[in-house]
């Protein structure tokens, strides 16, 4: 294998497959990134055996071949070769070496023989439709948060992606939850994703599925299987399995007769829970929302460390209530409002609360009290 290609578009194009690839492995081929060359194109694969992807770069191909090598080790060098550099990559499959050249640079690097590297095993798609980049990454950005970090409960370890039922027909529901809050995100339902199997789409895959949807003007063609999900663009296939376990029926949980409202500008209150907050000792971060007539007191009361409040002018004209809640729930939850205001939907001190933009409801929080 003998070819030539950009520093930027390899650097790109490497950057994607290493950070899928683990830092510790027991298997060495693991820790590589396969190289295969054909026609015009280069194609990087790396995998963790759970997530696999593969990036296509333009490049000029003056023998075809592939071979394997340190996905970390070639991120590395091509990060520090100068910019605007013509890269060689050189394959001597006989003495096991990979050349890297540029300029005056020469790298040698050992290699790993590419049928040893393991493909994931392709599987017939139930549902292939296509979605424009942003709605996927609203989907997956505002409910990522709550995504329960427990072992135990393994299930909740990710975003669950499934059709459902809104308020105007069928939707494209992302949720996730991990038994304190949850995050449900509806999208319009793309054509051809109708039959779409429910998948919980991992952690790490929500993590590396970010770096596809930066740009706004690009089409994700998104397939799905009882096992495994696809995410593509012209350039970058990832293929991830997914987590094997039933999602809890999470409609449950989400409140319908709440009627205390209280809307406040998101911004305004993210500051000053976070003002509050500062005071509050590390385990517990409980701020109490004492509401009264069109104003609401954030305080906090941590005997070892201080107190502090704060007064916010607020629409409201229910009961007076006090509630306790984990200020970093809070604020997580605020900062996932777009918009200006964000109405809090209350019942009593003790009932789980739901929040959402002004009277969007494509996006619905749902956060548990805490008593103070």
């Amino acid at each position: 294998m003998k070819i030539s290609i950009e520093r930027a578009t390899l650097l790109k194009a490497v950057a994607q497959a290493q950070s899928v690839v683990e830092r510790r492995n027991t298997i060495p081929i693991l820790a590589n990134v396969l190289i295969e060359a054909e026609g015009a194109t280069v194609s990087l694969r790396a995998t963790d055996l759970d997530i696999e992807v593969t990036d296509k770069a333009p490049a000029m191909v003056e023998r075809a071949g592939a071979t394997t090598v340190s996905a970390v080790m070639l991120h590395e060098i091509v990060r520090k070769l100068p910019d605007g550099a013509l890269v060689q990559l050189i394959d001597d499959a006989a003495a096991g070496r990979l050349t890297v050249q540029a300029g005056r640079s020469t790298f040698s690097l050992a290699t790993l023989p590419r049928e040893d590297f393991p493909v994931m095993a392709s599987s017939e798609y139930a549902a292939n439709f296509s979605a424009p980049a942003g709605v996927l990454r609203r989907l997956f950005d505002k409910s990522k948060f709550a995504i329960s970090t427990e072992e135990t409960r393994y299930y909740l370890n990710g975003v669950y992606l499934h059709v459902a039922t809104g308020e105007d027909g069928p939707v494209l529901r992302c949720v996730a939850t991990d038994g304190h809050r949850l995050a449900r995100i509806d999208a319009p339902l793309p054509d051809g994703a109708q039959g779409m199997p429910g998948v919980i789409v991992p952690r790490k895959t929500v993590g590396e599925l970010r770096k596809l949807l930066d740009d706004d003007e690009a089409k994700i063609a998104v397939s799905v299987s009882e096992t495994k999900v696809r995410f593509a663009t012209p350039a970058i296939t990832l293929t991830s399995k997914v987590i094997d376990g039933t999602f809890p029926d999470y409609s449950r949980v989400i409140p319908t007769g709440n009627t205390r409202r209280l809307e406040v500008d998101a911004a305004e209150f993210a500051k000053a829970v976070d003002r509050v907050a500062t005071v509050s000792s590390e385990r517990s971060r409980a701020v109490k929302l004492q509401l009264d007539e069109d104003r609401l007191i954030l305080s906090v009361n941590a005997p070892d460390s201080g107190a502090a409040e704060e007064e916010l002018a607020v629409a409201y004209s229910d009961e007076r209530l006090e509630i306790g809640f984990n200020a970093k729930y809070l604020l997580e939850i605020a900062s996932q409002v777009d918009r200006e205001n964000a109405v809090f939907m209350f019942n009593s001190s003790g009932d789980p609360t739901l929040m959402r933009e002004g009277n969007d409801t494509s996006a619905v929080y749902v956060v548990m009290p805490m008593r103070v």
